[in-house]
């Protein structure tokens, strides 16, 4: 017992002695972005590019060959020719600041007891001085969608801002969205090793079943002598105010989900769709969007293609389906979600809509795109400069960002060690 409270203390002063950056102050002057490579989140992209915001929004984003702007209203001008500009990249299906060393529980906040739990939300267990958020930064996550994770019905999620006083500061769109766990049709024993058919696979969706049916009919009821909090958790399904989360991967629970709550009137997102290339045309049909799971993962299975993973993405654009990228619940890899949409590009899909699968598409899906997720004009200011491609791990590397025009920064652990330990064995540091 003495062990283990050691380790957590020693890793726990190890997390402290890399305290947060203070959050960025709001926007207090005129800038401008001028010369970078701006690729709108749309598909579109601008070679010569000006971009100019204030107050957070963005007020205007054209082709600097034919654009002029009076320099002297700019508190500050960057000179980005030769970079790229984007839109700040969006992580879906998230446990930052909720999980922050995955060894030690004491860090872990990201479930609860019990298999139902609709009215649980995450952002109340949400840490904005998390470790883990400042590297996601550094490669262009500037957002993020915290979900709950266990049981059959999770919680709910809400969409954040990664740089925030606390939880409060950080929500940018509060309980958006309930996660509800699939049942998987087959199971995996850890005692034996080996996967066998779930038995019990029909009756925990008879289970799902009674339950939606029970919290519509309570939906329904105007009047109730007492309320029951899990019930008016599940309203905004059924009014539309909230999206329905379904957590699944084989092509038959895909199909099944879909119609299962169709019949309630809800529409769903299916987040993980490993097979979902394979019902492309049902989900376009359907208008299903789909949160692809990561591209570097192992084929689904033993007959499946190699490179499966990485065709997916280009897959499901040539059928017309809505799709973002996703990283299974993995914060500590979250850093390496824009190489996710890069590795796909290889396999068909093309660039820019693999820009906009980070960025807009993300945004249409978690339903914020009014206001987030492509450079255009009135839209928050939240994007980044890079030296180079940002969906490559070779040249993705941030000079600036900004969070709704706050200039923050991109400072974090990984890069305190590095500089660090360069002084110590005396390297050059090279940034």
């Amino acid at each position: 017992m003495k062990s283990i409270i050691k380790t957590f203390l020693f890793l726990l002063l190890a997390t402290l002695s890399f305290a947060q950056e203070t959050p960025a102050p709001p926007q207090s002057k005129a800038i401008a972005i001028m010369g970078a490579t701006a690729h709108i989140g749309n598909g579109k992209v601008i070679s010569n590019s000006i971009i100019t915001f204030d107050n957070g929004k963005i007020t205007n984003v054209g082709d600097a060959s034919t654009v002029r702007i009076d320099q002297s209203q700019f508190g500050k001008i960057i000179d980005a020719s030769g970079k790229h500009v984007y839109p700040g990249f969006i992580a879906p299906n998230s446990q930052m600041g909720l999980v922050e060393i995955g060894a030690v529980s004491a860090t872990r906040d990201a479930r609860e007891l019990g298999s139902v739990n609709p009215n649980i939300r995450a952002i109340v267990a949400y840490n904005t001085d998390s470790q883990v958020m400042p590297v996601n930064r550094s490669n262009g996550l500037l957002l993020a969608q915290i979900v709950p994770q266990g049981g059959r019905i999770s919680g709910q999620s809400t969409i954040v801002e990664l740089d925030a006083w606390n939880w409060e500061d950080a929500a940018y769109k509060l309980d958006e969205g309930i996660h509800l766990r699939w049942p998987s049709i087959m199971r995996w024993s850890w005692q034996t090793r080996s996967v066998s058919k779930n038995k019990n696979y029909d009756k925990q969706i008879k289970e799902i079943e009674d339950y939606m049916a029970e919290a519509k009919a309570y939906v329904d009821n105007k009047s109730h002598s007492s309320k029951n909090l899990k019930f008016e958790a599940m309203k905004g399904l059924f009014n539309g105010s909230k999206k329905l989360y379904i957590h699944t991967d084989n092509i038959k629970t895909i199909t099944q989900s879909v119609l299962f709550v169709k019949k309630f009137g809800i529409k769903p997102v299916i987040i993980g769709g490993r097979d979902s290339w394979m019902v492309a045309d049902f989900l376009k049909e359907n208008n299903v969007p789909i949160l692809l799971s990561k591209a570097h993962d192992m084929p689904p299975t033993q007959d499946s293609d190699i490179d499966q993973p990485f065709k997916t993405a280009a897959m499901l654009q040539k059928a017309g389906v809505l799709f973002g990228f996703q990283m299974d619940d993995a914060p500590m890899q979250e850093r390496n979600l824009p190489f996710q949409a890069g590795h796909s590009v290889g396999f068909g899909l093309d660039k820019e809509a693999a820009v906009s699968a980070l960025t807009l598409n993300t945004a249409k899906i978690l339903g914020i795109d009014k206001t987030l997720g492509s450079l255009e004009k009135g839209k928050d200011a939240t994007l980044f400069i890079s030296t180079g491609d940002a969906l490559d791990y070779r040249t993705n590397k941030l000079e600036v960002a900004f969070i709704r025009g706050k200039e923050i920064s991109l400072d974090n652990k990984q890069k305190g060690l590095y500089r660090k330990y360069s002084k110590k064995y005396g390297h050059e540091i090279q940034e």
